[in-house]
Formats: C-alpha cells, structure tokens, sequence
C-alpha cells in the first residue's frame, strides 16, 4: 500500500504542470467555504455576546430586530421613541430589578452617541455575563458639574488617539465612517465634552460607543425644534445648566427581573400598556428572528461556495480523464510487470485523492492567512473580530466533505483505466 502511495504521489509530481490548475482551483474553493463558515460563526457569535444579563428591551411598537438592532448594535434607522413616564412606570413594577434608559440619534466622527445613566456601567454585560470595566477614568458624574463628561470605548480611543482630558464636540444626526477624519460638522460645538473614561475593550459595539448623560444631551439640543436650530435659540453651555434638563423621550430601555420566570409577565405588562404602544423584546427571541431573516443569505453563500467546490472537483475528473488516453501505454506496462487491475484502480483513485488533500490543506492555509489580514479591518470597519482557533466541526466536514467529492470523481477515470485491457495497451487505437 505503501509503495502504490509514493507511485500516485510520484506520478502525479510528474503531470504538476497540469494539476496545479486543479489544485489551485480547489484551494480556493475550500479556502471559500472555510472563511464563510468560520465568518458566519463568529458573526452569531459576535452578536450573541454583545449583551448579555439583560431580560427585556423595551421601545416603542415596531420591529423586534429593528429595536434590537439600533439600541444594542446602533444599526440600522432611529425607532420611535418611548415616554420617560412609561421608564419610570416600569421600574415600579414589583418584578423588574433595575432599568436603564438608553437615547440614541447623535453621532461622534462616525461613532454612534449613547444618552444613558451610571447604571449602565453597573448593570450592562456582554458574554458570559461579564462586566464593564474602565481601564482608565472614571465613569461621568450624573449631576450638573459633571453635565459635559464622556466615556469613550476602546475603538474609539484607539482609532481617534484620545485620552483622559480630550475635548471633543458632538455631531446632530448619526454619519458615515467617511466623517472620520474631519469633514463632519459638529452641530454642538458650542457644547464640548471632556473625556473623563476610557472602557477596555469588549469586542461588542460598547467599543465604538461615546457615552454621555441623558441631560447632557438634552443640554445640547435646548433651543432645537424637530431636529432643527431655531434661530436666535442659542444658549450657551453655562447656563444650560438653569434649564430643566430631565429627558421626557428616550429610544429605549434595558429591563433586569429579580426573577427570568417573569419574563412573560413583564413583557405582557408592556405590551399592553395603556399610555401608549410599547413593545417588550427578549434579546435572544430577537437574535433567533434575526438569523431566520439571514439564514436565506447564509445559506445561498454556501451554495455558491459549494457549487465553486464542485466544479473544482470536475475539472480534476476532466484533467485526469482528458491525460487518459495518453497513459494508455504507462498503464499497460504496469500491467505487465504484475499490476493487477486492482492496482490500476487504486493508483488513479490515489492519485486524484493526492490532489485533493493538497488543494485542501492549500485552502486551509489560505483561509488562515486571509483571515489573519481581514482581521484588524473587520474589528475596525463592522466591530467582527474572526477567530483564528482551532477548526469548527462544521469546517472540517465542510473539507471533509470536499476530500470525498475529490475521491469520487477519482473513481470514474480510475473505473476507466480499470477497465483497460493489456492488449489495448500495448496497441492503442489510432
């Protein structure tokens, strides 16, 4: 068995000018399909481990993917917002433990701008219900002398360069990342932060986020109408602080329960609150109709990705088939020095197995390495960080799967050969 390993390996060394094509081709394929894979895991992952600890997030009535979406990945368009009255409602509820406003619609260089309380510090965890911790600074003051501090994530510090100190101003509206190196107008520059915390990084949106207080963003939109300045409504940052500067509006809001048995009841609670229409999202029900949305996509990128697979996987069946005719002779003299059909039959199926397992572990490697160079961008740009880890079951049935493709489309040109006679061989027909 041995021996008829080194002569397929051998013979096929032998034709690597026409292989190379094949194994190439199958590289790429495997290397497709082992990067989706590993990006679609980590994708789910990404998004399952942004927030975790919380029970409910409540908004105003619209789309459950669509609240979940803007007020925990800041993606997607500014939902309707709920009544203060309704958050302070809800935290009178005997079952609810803690809630969180959170206000949404402001932006920084391209980073979104979270309107939000102390508590958000304390109760709001990613993973495995793992902490936010300051790696510098302290969290903003939630009183009038500290009305002008921010927090600032780990992405943001790193990609902008700022410090404990910085003063930055705040844009209206959320802008692109093309913003990022200046040409956004800061509507509030009259209103500067200073920044007082930077968070270690998380991984999850929280890194891309400027944290400030639900009055300091009151405080910079005093004299604004429907998103709008008035004219002659200016008022500077000092005495903003006269002014009542308690939110009546916020996008959404975190719910803790002392007990997750009462999740239904508390979400029932919401549903049919009488004020007005809210809507109660348990994040992992919202994540599930999310990935049922996306799974269509997933799904027709695997498809493609295998279809690339298997027209590798031909075009090895053709190479060996089109070479065929040719080896009539070799094999024929195989046959006369004592191999036996069945030894025909194993060097052919061998040998397209040889090249197989090299366009594989070609792909892999390719995978690796493209991985490892889209890595720093996709943290960067999307906030997805790919795994570089051991291979997911999926991936290697995935090559698995493209090893055994390779076999058998080594079968058909090896039955083939199998069938050769001797004598057809040594004269082959003209």
């Amino acid at each position: 068995m041995n021996s008829l390993l080194n002569i397929a390996r051998q013979s096929a060394w032998n034709r690597r000018s026409t292989l190379v094509w094949v194994v190439v081709s199958l590289a790429l394929a495997t290397a497709l399909l082992w990067t989706l894979e590993r990006l679609r895991h980590d994708i789910r992952s990404s998004f399952s481990q942004s927030v975790s600890g919380v029970d409910l997030i409540v908004g105003a009535r619209s789309s459950p993917v669509q609240l979940m979406l803007f007020s925990v990945f800041h993606i997607g368009s500014v939902p309707q917002s709920m009544s203060m009255d309704s958050v302070n409602k809800l935290a009178q509820h005997r079952s609810v433990s803690w809630v969180v406003p959170l206000s949404l619609g402001d932006s920084h260089r391209g980073f979104p701008v979270l309107g939000t309380t102390p508590a958000y510090f304390q109760h709001f965890a990613y993973g495995d219900k793992q902490p936010l911790v300051l790696q510098q600074g302290a969290v903003f003051a939630d009183t009038l002398d500290g009305l002008y501090e921010a927090v600032i994530g780990a992405e943001v510090a790193r990609k902008m360069g700022y410090g404990l100190g910085q003063s930055i101003t705040l844009g209206h509206g959320l802008h692109d990342d093309h913003d990022l190196e200046g040409g956004q107008a800061d509507e509030h520059a009259d209103k500067p932060f200073k920044v007082v915390g930077i968070l270690a990084p998380t991984g999850t949106p929280v890194d891309r986020t400027v944290h400030v207080s639900l009055q300091a963003l009151e405080a910079l939109h005093l004299g604004w109408v429907a998103g709008t300045p008035m004219p002659g409504g200016h008022i500077p940052a000092d005495q903003a602080r006269k002014f009542n500067l308690q939110p009546e509006e916020v996008t959404a809001a975190l719910v803790g329960l002392k007990s997750r048995a009462a999740v239904f009841n508390v979400q029932r609670f919401v549903n049919f609150h009488e004020e007005e229409a809210l809507m109660g999202v348990m994040p992992g029900v919202a994540l599930g109709e999310l990935w049922s949305v996306l799974g269509l996509g997933e799904n027709a990128l695997l498809a493609v990705s295998a279809l690339v697979a298997l027209v590798s996987v031909v075009s090895l069946m053709a190479v060996v088939l089109a070479g065929l005719n040719e080896r009539r002779r070799e094999l024929a003299v195989l046959r006369a020095v004592g191999a036996g059909p069945r030894h025909v039959l194993g060097l052919l199926t061998l040998e397209g197995l040889w090249v197989t397992c090299a366009g594989v572990v070609l792909g892999v490697l390719l995978a690796y390495a493209g991985m490892a160079l889209a890595t720093p961008w996709l943290q960067q740009s999307l906030g997805i960080r790919l795994q570089l880890a051991a291979p997911l079951p999926t991936q290697l049935a995935l090559a698995g799967a493209v090893l055994l493709a390779g076999l058998l489309a080594s079968l058909g040109p090896a039955w083939r050969a199998y069938r050769l006679s001797l004598a057809d061989g040594l004269s082959p027909r003209v």
